[in-house]
């Protein structure tokens, strides 16, 4: 087998010369722990819309080790169940386990602003990379990791042993975290969820910092940090842009069936003042997100090829449903798209208003976005802009 730490360094290098990696032990973590032990049994390649099983074994070993070390995220998992060494061909599936791309690992764990002796709660093992860099400064003592596919976390026990690692690994569902070795210092959580769990702020000690990816489409989400009061609460910010597979429990089941059925009874018909395409893009799709909670979007089209898109929101049984006109491109200020609402809950309306404040406000980043945490309520806010802020009472 190839000395893969010549590949070492040289991730390290490039993670440090992109701004990346700062702190001196996550570079010698970084350079010590081998990432292709992480992979096994394979992965696969994007090629098209199809996966391109590729496995150390079979493989030229320089060449599987410039594809342990790429700077690319990963998949290691298709459908629930499907592993690189169980196909020779390409195949078609949904990503449902990664080895995140080096930066975005590196990047968290520095902005988790881990310190020694810290006790660390990770929720989403994966391959058990990151974990195993975490481990490398603090000990395998100090991390405790949680994993909901009982497959993949066997797979990262086995590669963390295998590494030097015997640290927690632990199957179930880590949005309930893991009271048992509980006080944590920091949590950190490889998965994207719609809200920052209360079980977690119960877990960790105050001061404690929490680092997660909220939301709950597939772009549109945003990395979220919070540190928690000694009452309870917590509160944070958007640190930027993140993307993560859904937490298993949180995924949102796509809508099915007759879309022109489910959405024939409408209560209300009007011009959108702001087109539904908005939505293509990362912080107007956010903004939809705090002022409907629950809602997704679906994009489809009429066998003619009228473009259509919906509003959906399951748990409160409400829809908008967007129709635009031949004779316009859709691109203008809602000319052409015209929607109509059912339910209870008029979506369009409390996502056309927000919309319309945040452009109003100079359309800020989602950088700007805070937020505060209690056991009955998650309030988000943007700065100096009283209009820009929603209440997410729970149930």
């Amino acid at each position: 087998m190839n000395d893969s730490a010549p590949e070492r360094r040289r991730l390290a290098g490039l993670l440090a010369q992109n701004g990346v990696l700062t702190s001196p032990w996550l570079r010698a973590a970084v350079e010590t722990v081998p990432r292709e032990l992480f992979l096994r049994p394979g992965v696969f390649l994007d090629e098209g819309g199809a996966w391109l099983p590729v496995t150390a074994v079979g493989t030229d070993p320089a060449a599987w080790l410039k594809t342990a070390y790429s700077y690319d995220t990963l998949t290691t998992q298709l459908d629930g169940h499907l592993t690189a060494d169980q196909v020779s061909d390409p195949v078609r599936g949904v990503p449902t386990s990664s080895s995140t791309n080096p930066a975005t690992v590196v990047g968290m764990i520095e902005t988790l602003e881990v310190d020694a002796g810290h006790r660390v709660l990770e929720v989403g093992t994966g391959t058990g990379y990151s974990a195993a860099l975490m481990c490398h400064y603090l000990g395998e003592d100090n991390v405790t990791t949680v994993e909901v596919d009982p497959e993949v976390a066997a797979r990262a026990d086995t590669a963390l042993e295998t590494a030097g690692f015997s640290t927690w690994t632990v199957t179930g569902d880590g949005l309930l975290g893991h009271p048992r070795r509980a006080p944590y210092d920091r949590v950190i959580a490889t998965c994207a969820v719609r809200r920052i769990p209360h079980t977690w702020i119960r877990q960790t000690t105050p001061g404690g910092i929490i680092l997660a990816t909220v939301g709950s489409w597939g772009y549109g989400t945003g990395l979220a940090k919070v540190t928690v009061g000694d009452d309870g609460t917590a509160e944070g910010r958007i640190t930027g842009r993140s993307s993560f597979m859904q937490a298993r429990s949180q995924a949102v089941v796509p809508v099915s069936g007759d879309l022109s059925a489910r959405t024939a009874h409408a209560d209300s018909e009007r011009a959108a003042k702001v087109p539904p395409t908005v939505l293509d893009e990362w912080m107007p799709a956010f903004i939809a997100q705090l002022a409907a909670p629950g809602a997704h979007l679906v994009r489809a089209a009429r066998s003619d090829g009228t473009k259509l898109r919906y509003v959906f929101d399951p748990e409160r049984e409400s829809f908008a449903a967007f129709t635009l006109d031949g004779d316009s491109d859709g691109d203008g200020d809602g000319d052409g798209w015209s929607v109509r609402q059912g339910g209870p809950v008029a979506l369009w309306d409390d996502i056309e208003r927000a919309l319309t404040a945040w452009h109003a406000a100079g359309r800020p980043d989602i950088t700007a976005v805070r937020f505060h945490i209690t056991a009955r309520s998650h309030t988000y806010w943007i700065e100096g802009n009283p209009s820009l802020r929603w209440q997410h009472r729970l149930a």
